[in-house]
């Protein structure tokens, strides 16, 4: 699993803006297109496991807490080797507002 960032800082009060710091670099900013696509990818999977059509016999609480650990680490593992590509496009998206990474916008996010 990846590392955890730490917390956006708050807008100051002197400026009244957010922090966007973080956006100045192109790898933290392909980094969170990865797990914002694992983030993705991981609600999509409990979804399609929400449904039930009958009482699982051999079901258990054990066995759901088992699953969607392993759905998390399908769900990185996923957005790592074969992006659906919504990261890119968040990654792309964020580019935009940073004159300075806009000539960077042609490297895919791995």
């Amino acid at each position: 699993m990846s590392e955890i960032l730490p917390p956006l800082p708050q807008a100051s009060a002197a400026s009244g803006a957010p922090d966007t710091s973080r956006l100045a670099n192109r790898e933290n900013l392909e980094k969170a297109g990865r797990q914002f696509e694992a983030v993705f990818t991981r609600m999509m999977l409990k979804s399609m496991r929400q449904p039930k059509l009958a009482d699982d016999i051999f079901g258990s609480k054990a066995l759901d807490t088992f699953r969607e650990m392993q759905d998390g680490q399908f769900a990185d593992k996923m957005a790592e080797a074969k992006p659906m590509g919504i990261g890119r496009a968040v990654v792309e998206f964020l580019a935009r507002s940073q004159p300075d990474l806009n000539d960077a916008g042609s490297k895919d996010v791995k």
